[in-house]
């Protein structure tokens, strides 16, 4: 079989590796980084990351319905940023927390609004630290019936299928 790899790519190497002995994984990575090309960085040194403050937003508003929410809550819900305005001394955001099924809306927003007043408190907290400014959040819940299963709305939420 070893034979067979070596004919049709000469230059491969072979690393034997147990992923369930955990031997061997360190090989791997010395393997491909020796193989790698040295390259002109992709962005400069002092920029931390790519993605935009609505992306933050809307993944520690997702954490907090991770943490407060059992079952499947969690992965039935899709977070939209629907505005976020910067000012000087505080950032104003918008979300929508969009649903699969009406049942799961009131479970989300929970007797009197408590659990959803709960998410909206703890991402408000965490957000004003990571942003180290006044956050003013608003929250809603609506019903995307289905929205899991929709190829429209998984691209509008930024899921693209290969």
């Amino acid at each position: 079989m070893a034979q067979e790899w070596q004919s049709r790519l000469p230059e491969a190497v072979i690393v034997p590796v147990s992923a369930k002995e955990k031997i061997g994984m360190g090989g791997v990575l010395d393997a491909i980084l020796e193989r790698l090309p040295e390259g002109e960085p992709f962005y400069d040194k002092d920029t931390l990351t790519d993605k935009t403050l609505r992306f933050f937003a809307s993944e520690i508003i997702r954490e907090k319905i991770l943490l407060n929410y059992d079952k499947e809550i969690p992965y039935c819900c899709e977070i939209e940023i629907d505005t976020y305005k910067e000012e000087p001394t505080i950032d104003r955001i918008s979300a929508t927390i969009y649903v699969a099924r009406t049942s799961q809306k009131g479970i989300v927003i929970g007797h009197k609004g408590e659990r959803l007043k709960r998410v909206g408190q703890q991402a408000r907290e965490d957000m004003e630290r990571f942003l180290q400014k006044k956050v003013f959040l608003q929250l809603f819940v609506k019903v995307q019936e289905d929205w899991r299963n929709n190829e429209r709305q998984l691209r509008r939420f930024g899921y693209e299928q290969q």
